[in-house]
């Protein structure tokens, strides 16, 4: 593991580190919170999966989750959203395509299938190797994030509930299939079958039988996005008649920034916390 930076932060330490990925054969960086209380016990882990044209960075300078998660001794990780390096595609005049846009799946179709295989970094490689660095409680794990990344996060925990005892989310991309920003994205990386894409759309795991406990959904009324990227109705039709309990905020005057994030960022973190024990 390559240490990149190391700062003390409310008793805590937060790190950012590389390591050289096997899924995504590349160099991935990733940053680390750990809270005080991990110097004497093991805490627990809370994923935070980043959204669109984003990388580790921007909540970990702009989400401001450092304070309340030292006081709830959270270990807050927090990946990058694609591969990247030189030999990594990408789709350099397209933001919705390639680097910092890998929408937290495992890409079948050329040339994106050698490097985007961000559904099994995420859930296998980087799970495994931070747990090897850092006193974490891998038993009680939690998972959020922000548009592609509360997208990336409902469909990791929808497919992973035995994992994950909590899942959150900041304007999520509930159903990617169907989304301009998000389907053809899609099919460049799944290929133009579409029964191939409901594994990765939150919607369509509900209506094929997943479960999971139950979600928190915050959402800003003011978002640009909402009507034709985020459409959190969707999930909420999608899970009425099921046995997963949702609790959706909508907020007026809130957009789609981190302004909004961190507004409601305590309140996830507590969220967490009291599921995680």
């Amino acid at each position: 593991m390559k240490v990149l930076s190391q700062n003390t932060a409310f008793g805590g330490m937060q790190g950012v580190f590389a390591h050289d990925s096997e899924a995504c054969k590349c160099e991935m960086t990733f940053a680390v919170f750990v809270p005080p209380q991990a110097i004497h016990e093991p805490r627990p882990v809370l994923w935070y999966l980043s959204g669109l044209t984003c990388s580790h960075a921007n909540v970990m300078e702009k989400g401001e989750y450092r304070r309340m998660a030292a006081e709830l001794g959270l270990i807050v990780v927090c990946p990058d959203t694609s591969p990247r390096g030189n030999d990594v595609p990408d789709e350099i005049t397209n933001w919705q395509m390639g680097k910092g846009a890998g929408f937290y799946l495992d890409a079948t179709e050329a040339p994106w299938a050698e490097h985007y295989q961000m559904y099994s970094y995420v859930t296998e490689e980087l799970p495994n190797f931070v747990s090897q660095h850092f006193r974490m409680d891998m038993a009680r794990q939690g998972i959020f994030g922000h548009s592609m990344g509360g997208h990336g996060a409902m469909t990791i925990a929808l497919r992973n509930p035995e994992r994950f005892r909590s899942c959150s989310a900041f304007a999520p991309i509930v159903e990617p299939s169907t989304a301009d920003w998000s389907a053809p994205a899609f099919e460049k990386y799944l290929g133009a079958d579409k029964a191939a894409w409901r594994q990765y759309d939150a919607c369509a795991l509900v209506a094929d039988g997943a479960r999971f406990p139950e979600f928190l959904i915050d959402q800003g009324k003011a978002d640009g996005f909402l009507e034709n990227g985020l459409r959190p109705w969707l999930f909420e039709a999608a899970v009425k008649d099921t046995d997963i309990a949702l609790t959706l905020r909508m907020h007026e005057r809130y957009d789609h920034s981190y302004y909004f994030i961190s507004t409601f960022m305590d309140d996830h973190l507590k969220w967490h916390a009291e599921r995680l024990g």
